[in-house]
Order: C-alpha cells, then sequence, then structure tokens
C-alpha cells in the first residue's frame, strides 16, 4: 500500500494573508489603493468574516497594509524603520555574534560612503555637517556622541541612493554600533577618535570623493574593532537588543 502522509495545509487565515500578499507584491494592488471590504473578501474567498479580519490582520503587522479608517484599509509600503526593528530581532534570536556584525558593516559601510559620495544632495551635505557640529558640542560637554554616530551613518547610507543597501545595513547598524557605549568609558580616546574618523568621511564626501570616502569609512570601521581588542573584550559575544 502506498504511504501518503497527512496533507498539512495552512489555516485559512493565512492563505488569505498569503494571497494578498501575493497579489501586492505583483503589482495587481498597488500601494494607497483601498482594499475590498471584509465582507466583499469573505464572498470571494468563500470564507467567513472572522477568517478575513484574521488574515488582514497579519497583513497589517507586517506593514503591507494600513487602517485609513475603521473600515477602510489602504495597501502600504512596510516603513524602513520598522522593518530594521523586525530583522534587528531576528538577528537577536538568531544569536549573531559582534565579529558577524563587524563582518558585514566592513563590507557594506565603506560602499555606502562610496555611494553617498555621488548621490548624496546637497541638503543632505547640509544635515551631515550639522551632525558634525553637534558630535563636537555632546564631546566637548562630556556626553556620549553615539546616538549621533549612528544618525551620522543612517543619513550616510540612506543618502547613497541604494535602496537594497538601506535595508540591508539598517538592522546592522542598530546591533553594532551601540558597541560603541561598552568601549567609550574605558577609551577616553574613542570618541576624539570617532569625530575626527566623521570629518574626514565628510570632508571627502563633499569633494565628491568617492575613494576618500570609501577609505575613510573602512578606517573608521576597523577602529572600532580595535578599540574592542584594546580592551580584550570577546569579539565573538552575541549581540543584545538595542535599547
Amino acid at each position: 500500500m502506498l504511504d501518503i502522509e497527512r496533507l498539512r495545509l495552512p489555516p485559512a487565515y493565512q492563505a488569505v494573508s498569503l494571497e494578498l500578499q501575493r497579489r501586492i507584491l505583483s503589482g495587481a494592488l498597488k500601494p494607497g489603493e483601498a482594499l475590498p471590504s471584509e465582507t466583499e473578501l469573505a464572498e470571494r474567498f468563500g470564507v467567513n468574516r472572522s477568517t478575513v479580519r484574521e488574515g488582514i490582520r497579519q497583513l497589517e503587522s507586517e506593514g503591507l497594509v494600513r487602517r485609513e479608517s475603521r473600515k477602510r484599509l489602504l495597501v502600504a509600503v512596510p516603513n524602513t524603520t520598522d522593518l530594521a526593528q523586525r530583522h534587528t530581532r531576528n538577528l537577536v534570536m538568531h544569536e549573531v555574534t559582534f565579529r558577524e556584525l563587524w563582518d558585514v558593516a566592513n563590507v557594506l559601510e565603506p560602499l555606502a560612503a562610496e555611494l553617498a559620495a555621488v548621490n548624496l544632495s546637497e541638503g543632505d551635505l547640509k544635515a551631515l555637517g550639522e551632525n558634525i557640529k553637534q558630535t563636537a558640542a555632546a564631546i566637548q560637554r562630556g556626553e556620549s556622541p553615539g546616538e549621533l554616530d549612528l544618525e551620522f551613518h543612517n543619513m550616510i547610507s540612506a543618502g547613497a541612493g541604494n535602496r537594497a543597501l538601506l535595508l540591508a545595513r539598517e538592522p546592522i547598524g542598530l546591533l553594532l554600533y551601540p558597541a560603541f557605549e561598552l568601549i567609550r568609558p574605558d577609551l577616553p580616546q574613542a570618541a576624539g577618535r570617532l569625530l575626527e574618523a566623521h570629518k574626514k568621511i565628510y570632508a571627502a564626501l563633499k569633494r565628491r570623493d568617492a575613494e576618500g570616502a570609501r577609505t575613510w569609512s573602512a578606517k573608521h570601521i576597523a577602529d572600532l574593532r580595535r578599540g574592542w581588542e584594546l580592551l580584550k573584550r570577546d569579539f565573538d559575544t552575541k549581540v543584545s537588543p538595542p535599547g
């Protein structure tokens, strides 16, 4: 007798969610377009409204639809910040180490700086210049520049003009750059070296010098590792959630 296992079919609400997701990703349902009502979707799929409601709730949690009113749902593009936070949680749950994050950042950060040298707008450059002023002021007051450091790199990534890079890099940055806070108290020179590297990267970006921006970005990310090693911290430590 043929040995056939029982089929494991997904719950009906997941089938609804997956079908709507397929139509959104294919472009059949476009961002800003209203979804049919729950009643209409239930009729089309041949399920009850509670099943449709649960399927839509799943899409909402993934940022693929947003609720304009109690009854009106629109197709949406997930916010990059929300996506980054979701991926950050995944990295933490998979017990990723600082070494693994650094290996990836060592490729992505110089690439972002290189692309930004070509694609940054004048407004972007002005914002970066202001960030450096704020960083210098924070260091002079004896405050941590950690948040400004993350902002500096996020602005470069956003200005690089490559959405794939932006989406790949942001969750790495959210987990890696807080490592600066772990070494700063024991390395008095760390904040000054951070500021100097930012100034060098910024100067290269202003000159539209892609190679110079890449070189100084690589030196900057290498400096983070050097500080970690100077304090004899284990680079294979598992990362912790930010915040």
